[in-house]
């Protein structure tokens, strides 16, 4: 089935996000102003949300710790890892046997909460684009680093590397939508705007923080599920969460370090550990100069606290190349047994960020997006629709034997249009509008995708 084969190729297609992702131009006047009222919790910003802030002595470059949760009910890993302060690939990466949209109920999460910070001066903003990671060491915090998950350039639009600085912080921030984005949209049946006002349809979030090189930005965005991915065109993105704390937090001037350091070392309490993650694109010819330079990095450890390492084990971490930092030393831990002893946290009463569907009433406008023989693909293409930036309200619906997706509700016929835009663009599906009264019925609809 058509459908089915662009819900496979939904991820590698996220590129087609980025072209909503900014990065080109700001305005050059942006007002102090509010989030709007409905993007603002009832609870404080990062209240319920764990493993942000960790204590780092001079002599240490590992910190965290891993962990473990169980899902509930239509959980997706996107939202859990967001809840914990995890991107895209961190969690899916750390649980590749658990479907990212649509995991079973009551399956054990792992949390990769543990990290290696980079090899690079600590000070100000480091990230490594390898891990898709920020490390924030604040100058007024000595001993201090916050650690966050962002998206990144996608393959042709990468992030460019080297040390720059924050030359100008941005509240509010407008898009100026580059004439070839605009064309490219238009040419697909997607009207866009030259300018993007500050709100929930902006990309760039509502914070943003330029560097001292070309037009690059450290920016929010409408899209969390972006997090941990490549995306963006050049620009680093981050939760809209993170970046509000960032923003605050940091000073024009201050120093940024970009790095591509996919394998990461660490000796602590007496055991040598291995982060591997996979090089990007750009790096791939590399790799096997970059497993070098961590074999002769291992090698050094371990000769001055006279351990062997166990080169199979080496071997496996970098093939894996799951992001969690891993004991490669002959008679040390394996994954299993790191995953056995995670420490268990009870699954957040809500997770941070999830969306939530609102019913259908008869006064609705709805849209039918697409029809599945399978009720997983159906619960599949809804978390997407969810997880769009604005989210669209979607849930599946049996009928018939069949299994609809619906989206809605919409305000009236013209914001149907608009979303049923959208969905087009981005998923190259055609749905059908639905007036009020005849979107299909079932006993049982998803509630909470």
């Amino acid at each position: 089935m058509l459908i089915l084969k662009k819900l496979i190729l939904f991820i590698s297609l996220i590129a087609a996000f980025a072209l909503m992702s900014g990065c080109q131009t700001l305005s050059e006047y942006f007002p102090y102003g509010k989030r709007p009222a409905e993007e603002t919790p009832g609870v404080p910003l990062q209240s319920n949300i764990d493993k942000h802030e960790f204590d780092l002595p001079s002599d240490q470059t590992l910190v965290g710790e891993l962990a473990a949760v169980e899902t509930r009910e239509n959980d997706t890993l996107p939202d859990i890892g967001r809840h914990f302060g995890l991107g895209y690939n961190d969690i899916t990466a750390a649980n590749a046997g658990i479907s990212a949209w649509t995991p079973a109920a009551n399956s054990r999460v792992l949390l990769p909460l543990q990290f290696i910070v980079p090899d690079a001066p600590r000070k100000g903003i480091v990230l490594n684009v390898a891990n898709m990671r920020m490390f924030y060491y604040p100058k007024r915090e000595r001993g201090k680093v916050y650690t966050y998950p962002v998206g990144i350039g996608r393959d042709g639009w990468n992030t460019p590397m080297g040390t720059t600085s924050v030359a100008v912080k941005t509240p509010n921030p407008d898009w100026h939508v580059p004439p070839s984005i605009i064309r490219e949209h238009a040419a697909r049946g997607h009207r866009l705007p030259s300018v993007v006002r500050s709100g929930p349809d902006n990309p760039l979030g509502y914070y943003a923080m330029r560097l001292a090189i070309g037009s690059y930005l450290i920016h929010g965005t409408n899209k969390p599920f972006g997090i941990g991915m490549q995306i963006s065109h050049g620009c680093v993105q981050m939760y809209p969460e993170d970046i509000e704390v960032l923003f605050k937090k940091t000073a024009v001037g201050t120093p940024v370090y970009i790095v591509h350091d996919p394998y990461l070392t660490a000796w602590h309490n007496n055991m040598l550990y291995l982060e591997a993650n996979e090089p990007l694109e750009k790096w791939a010819r590399s790799k096997r100069q970059l497993k070098k330079q961590v074999s002769k990095e291992l090698t050094k450890i371990a000769k001055k606290h006279h351990a062997t390492v166990d080169w199979a084990k080496v071997d496996k971490v970098i093939d894996r190349a799951d992001g969690i930092p891993t004991p490669v030393l002959v008679n040390g831990p394996g994954v299993a047994e790191l995953s056995k002893n995670a420490v268990q946290l009870a699954r957040p009463t809500k997770l941070y960020g999830q969306p939530e569907t609102v019913a259908l009433t008869d006064n609705d406008w709805a849209m039918l997006v697409a029809t599945f023989n399978n009720e997983n693909d159906a619960k599949k293409l809804a978390a997407m629709l969810n997880h769009q930036g604005p989210p669209i309200p979607a849930r599946e619906v049996e009928v018939n034997n069949a299994y609809q997706v619906v989206a809605g509700p919409f305000k009236n016929k013209k914001h149907a249009k608009e979303v049923a835009s959208r969905i087009r663009f981005d998923f190259e599906i055609d749905p059908k509008l639905l007036e009020p009264r005849t979107a299909p019925k079932a006993e049982s609809l998803s509630s909470n995708l």
